[in-house]
């Protein structure tokens, strides 16, 4: 085009119009066929045909450095949207790469590649290092160490072996495995993820659907006041006896066209959404749709379950007290003789013992229900359980003064000590609680069924301002239900739970977060966040992610169509010429599109 200026063709107009149209149909042709094709197809009113339209026109007047330079410009802007998108779409590839190409199936001795599909449940399956973990199930052979970063967004590797769960999506590191599968592959925690997050950008956001609408209202509305724009004022001049000026108004009703195109708005807002997503899913946080985006940044008010949220769910020994043998002495006895116990308490004293149980120590063994056991170990009488059990033998036990579950030990019928069980808090538990305040949350709630002591030392430890203790999952969403009657459209609430006991609270919820929910169906059904590991820490992430993703939603929005109003009012009076419409245009557009790329960036939020 730059040669084409050079050249004197102003006394040859004819070759002058072809020698144009030569960039301008190359550059322009596809968006002309999108505009022809919307008006066949009674979808007249697009960017396209605004475009179509304003460069026909400039080029009938003759203005054809304008008409080539509004489809160059376009294009270009089209090329950042496109570059935009790739960005945004390569973050959700990085997610979609959990999913298997194949996986190696056993069958006589035989190692074959199938297709996932193809595997039935109950199949033997071999993951060699390096390759995926193609279906769901239980290791039967081998130890390894599996890479759950795709599904995390952490690179802390997981050790495994025989009888351990494993999900699709992790990567073998070190050693060769063999898989009994539990689930058929559509069913896998890989496959559910992935259906997750493609079906994320069918949930609009109140904005999103503002801009549908604003553009079904606002494209037609500019083009109708074009045509008015460049008919009425020369008619009223000619009414009035002055020059028409067909020519000058209808260049101003040409940059009028190019000026409103909402190219800026319809394209920056989706992609900020999905951009955002797409950074949040890169980080092991799954929002289901921008509509869940957009609630969690307004959240106010967080409240948590206890077990598996705050506390790991798992039960340890956390100390003996009053014992008149050696600790581990104690910890043996009761291991023994809890050691033909299911109870939770039982499999906590046989991990604090810490060797195989010899069964042949123990005999006659008597279970009291809601009590404890009485047993013969070593020749002994051991009896281990609560203050009930302690009473019903006639021994006085000391109090504990820790929280927690307590197991008085008496041997022989002499008191010997106690054994404290309680809840490890997750490690950064009280630094989540830091983290949500920074984030604008104003209050922070804990639910539980565990018993008042328990709770005000737990909450008290973290830094949970409210607790209601004692509750079952019903009384829970009662809870929730007067936290919400008191609480305002724009101060949300969201209930963060482990997704397997709290589906009727996370779905009660102006917003149900799942967290620690690796390979939990429960969970990625019933919440609108997942988070895929175990780290509270990620909660307040999340609503960061959220709120910096609208606050550049709003941010396209004010600048878009401030600056388009400013530059249609002097586009109307004849101040602004094709030139600044192009910037109105494109040039707004590809600053909208660079600023919606900083979705994006949310690693170090």
């Amino acid at each position: 085009m730059a040669v084409l200026l050079l050249l004197p063709l102003d006394d040859k107009p004819i070759l002058r119009f072809a020698l144009f149209m030569i960039p301008y149909l190359t550059v322009g042709y596809d968006i002309l066929r999108k505009a022809f094709k919307g008006i066949m197809n009674r979808q007249v009113f697009d960017e396209n045909f605004l475009m179509g339209v304003a460069t026909i026109g400039a080029m009938a007047l003759g203005e054809y450095t304008e008409g080539v330079a509004v489809m160059w410009f376009y294009q270009i802007g089209e090329l950042f949207q496109s570059y935009a998108v790739g960005k945004s779409r390569q973050n959700i590839s990085d997610l979609m790469d959990i999913r298997p190409d194949y996986a190696n199936i056993e069958e006589d001795g035989q190692i074959e590649k199938v297709d996932p599909d193809d595997v039935e449940v109950g199949s033997t399956i071999v993951v060699n290092p390096g390759e995926k973990v193609p279906i769901d199930g239980v290791i039967i052979e081998g130890h390894t160490t599996l890479n759950t970063a795709a599904l995390t967004g952490e690179s802390i590797p997981a050790d495994v072996q025989v009888g351990d769960e494993v999900i699709s999506g992790c990567v073998n590191m070190t050693c060769v495995i063999k898989i009994e599968t539990t689930r058929e592959f559509e069913e896998s925690t890989a496959s559910k993820i992935l259906d997750l997050v493609e079906n994320a950008t069918s949930r609009k956001s109140k904005s999103e659907q503002f801009i549908t609408k604003f553009a079904k209202v606002y494209t037609p509305a500019v083009c109708y006041s074009a045509l008015a724009l460049a008919v009425l004022p020369p008619i009223i001049r000619l009414v009035i006896g002055m020059q028409p000026m067909w020519g000058d108004w209808i260049y101003r009703a040409l940059t009028f066209l190019v000026i409103s195109c909402p190219c800026a708005i319809v394209v920056s807002i989706p992609l900020s959404f999905f951009g955002g997503i797409g950074g949040a899913g890169n980080q092991g946080i799954l929002i289901k749709g921008s509509n869940f985006m957009e609630t969690l940044s307004q959240v106010k008010t967080v409240v948590f379950d206890k077990t598996g949220t705050i506390t790991k769910g798992n039960f340890v020994v956390s100390g003996v007290h009053h014992s008149t043998m050696e600790d581990k002495k104690l910890v043996e006895l009761a291991a023994l003789a809890e050691a033909h116990s299911s109870h939770p308490i039982s499999r906590s004293l046989q991990e604090a013992y810490g060797k195989p149980l010899d069964l042949g120590r123990v005999s006659d063994v008597t279970e009291y229900s809601g009590e404890g056991v009485v047993a013969v170990v070593d020749g002994k009488q051991v009896a281990a359980g609560n203050l009930r059990l302690m009473k019903r033998l006639g021994i006085t036990a000391e109090d504990c003064h820790k929280v927690g579950t307590v197991v008085h030990i008496a041997l022989d019928g002499e008191y010997a000590g106690h054994i404290l069980i309680a809840d490890e808090l997750k490690g950064n538990a009280r630094e989540a609680m830091k983290a949500l305040t920074k984030a604008g949350v104003r209050r922070t709630v804990m639910l539980t069924g565990d018993k008042e002591n328990v709770a005000q030392a737990v909450a008290s430890e973290v830094g949970i301002s409210e607790y209601h203790a004692g509750l079952l999952p019903a009384d829970k969403v009662g809870h929730v239900e007067k936290l919400l009657a008191s609480s305002t459209e724009k101060d949300r609430l969201a209930f963060v739970g482990d997704g397997i006991n709290d589906a009727p609270v996370l779905g009660r919820a102006d917003i149900g977060i799942a967290m620690g929910a690796l390979g939990s169906d429960a969970a990625i059904e019933a919440a609108d966040v997942v988070l895929m590991d175990d780290d509270p820490l990620k909660i307040a992430k999340a609503i960061r992610i959220a709120k910096k993703c609208m606050r550049i939603v709003y941010e396209n929005i004010y600048f878009a169509i401030g600056v388009k109003l400013a530059c249609l009012l002097l586009g109307a009076l004849g101040i602004a010429n094709m030139w600044l419409a192009i910037f109105a245009d494109v040039g707004v557009m590809v600053i909208c599109v660079l600023n919606a790329i900083r979705c994006l960036m949310v690693k170090n939020l």
